[in-house]
C-alpha cells in the first residue's frame, strides 16, 4: 500500500471538525505492515490536508496549526528587523532568475498565481509565525530519502520569504556531495559553502542576490566527500553565526537523512527543521528510522510532497544511487 492511502486512512480516523483530514477513498491497511511513527500520529502535528490531497499538491501542517496562504504582510509583527538592516548595508552580486530556465518545480518562480504557490505560501506563514513565538531563525530543510522534494520545498519557501516585506532570508546548499541548488535555478556559479569552509573565500563574498525576490543564495561550491566532518568542526558554526547576523532567516537545504549523518548534524547546529516526505514514496518504518537520531523539539513540522501527481517523474536526486552500500 503506498504512503498517501496510509495517511489518508489515518487522518480519517484522528481528524474531526474544522481540522484537515484526508480523503475516505482507501479504507485498507498497509501492506508494509508499517506502524505509523508516534511524530505523525501526535495530536499536535498533522501532515497533509484534505484540499491538498485532492489538488495532488504540497501540503503542511505545523504543529497542528493549519494556515491559509496570506500576502506578503504576513509578517507584519515581526520583532527582528535588524538583520534585514545589516543584509540591506551589504553589497552582493546579483543574478536574474529566468523563470524559463528553472526546475519546473520552483512554483514560486515559474508559477506564482497558482494553487500550488498557495500551498507554500500557507507554508511561509506558518514559518513566520512559529519564528515569531519561538525566535527561530536557522531552518533546516530535510528528507529520508532522495527524490522527495526537500530542495525544491527549501527554494520554494526561500523564494517567497524573501519576497515578505521587511524579511531578508539566505538559502545554504550544504548538500555538498551533490550540490544542485544553482542547477536548479539555471545559474551558474564559482564559488560556494565548500570553499567558505576551505577559507579560500569570504561568506560574503560567495553569497549571490536571486532577483526579483531577493532571496540570497550561497551554493554548494565543488563537491566533496568529507562533508560530516566538516560541518562538525567549528568553520561551519561560525558561518552559520554570521549568517544569522545578516539575515532574518537562514534556510538550510540538507542531505537526505536516511543515507548521510550530515543532515542530523545540520539539524543540531540549527534552531528547526522541518521534514520532507513523499506521497506514495516514503514509508513509515523508514521515516522512524531517521527520527531516532533526530532532536525531536527542533522538529518543526512535517511537509506531505506531491500527494497525488508528480511534476517530474525522474529527479535529480536519483543519482544518489551511487552512495547506496
Amino acid at each position: 500500500m503506498k504512503f498517501l492511502k496510509a495517511l489518508q486512512k489515518t487522518q480519517v480516523k484522528e481528524n474531526s471538525g474544522g481540522r484537515a483530514s484526508a480523503s475516505r477513498a482507501s479504507q485498507s491497511e498497509p501492506s508494509y505492515g508499517d506502524k505509523m511513527p508516534e511524530l505523525l500520529s501526535d495530536g499536535d502535528l498533522k501532515i497533509g490536508g484534505r484540499n491538498s490531497l485532492l489538488r495532488g499538491q504540497a501540503a503542511v501542517a505545523v504543529n497542528g496549526e493549519q494556515f491559509h496562504s496570506v500576502s506578503k504582510t504576513a509578517a507584519v509583527g515581526l520583532e527582528n528587523v535588524s538583520s534585514s538592516a545589516v543584509a540591506q548595508q551589504k553589497q552582493f552580486q546579483s543574478f536574474m532568475i529566468d523563470p524559463d530556465s528553472v526546475n519546473p518545480h520552483l512554483v514560486a518562480i515559474t508559477r506564482p498565481h497558482s494553487s500550488y504557490c498557495e500551498e507554500y505560501r500557507s507554508l511561509r506563514t506558518q514559518v513566520l509565525h512559529k519564528s515569531r513565538d519561538q525566535h527561530l531563525q536557522a531552518i533546516v530543510i530535510a528528507s529520508v530519502g532522495p527524490g522527495e522534494g526537500k530542495s525544491v520545498t527549501a527554494l520554494n519557501l526561500a523564494w517567497l520569504l524573501a519576497q515578505t516585506e521587511g524579511v531578508t532570508s539566505l538559502i545554504i546548499d550544504s548538500d555538498l556531495r551533490m550540490p544542485s541548488l544553482d542547477e536548479y535555478l539555471g545559474i551558474e556559479t564559482d564559488t560556494g559553502l565548500s570553499n567558505v569552509l576551505d577559507g579560500e573565500i569570504s561568506l560574503q563574498d560567495s553569497i549571490i542576490k536571486l532577483e526579483p525576490s531577493g532571496l540570497h543564495l550561497l551554493t554548494g561550491g565543488r563537491a566533496r566527500g568529507d562533508v560530516a566532518e566538516l560541518i562538525s568542526g567549528a568553520r561551519f558554526s561560525e558561518i552559520l553565526s554570521e549568517a544569522r547576523t545578516m539575515f532574518d532567516y537562514v534556510i538550510i537545504d540538507a542531505p537526505p537523512l536516511g543515507i548521510f549523518t550530515d543532515a542530523a548534524v545540520l539539524i543540531n547546529h540549527a534552531d528547526a527543521a522541518l521534514l520532507v516526505v513523499r506521497a506514495n514514496q516514503t514509508r513509515y518504518k523508514d521515516i522512524d528510522r531517521v527520527l531516532e537520531s533526530l532532536p525531536r523539539k527542533r522538529l518543526l513540522g512535517t511537509v506531505l510532497n506531491q500527494s497525488e501527481d508528480a511534476i517530474i517523474k525522474n529527479g535529480y536526486y536519483n543519482g544518489y544511487s551511487q552512495y547506496n552500500r
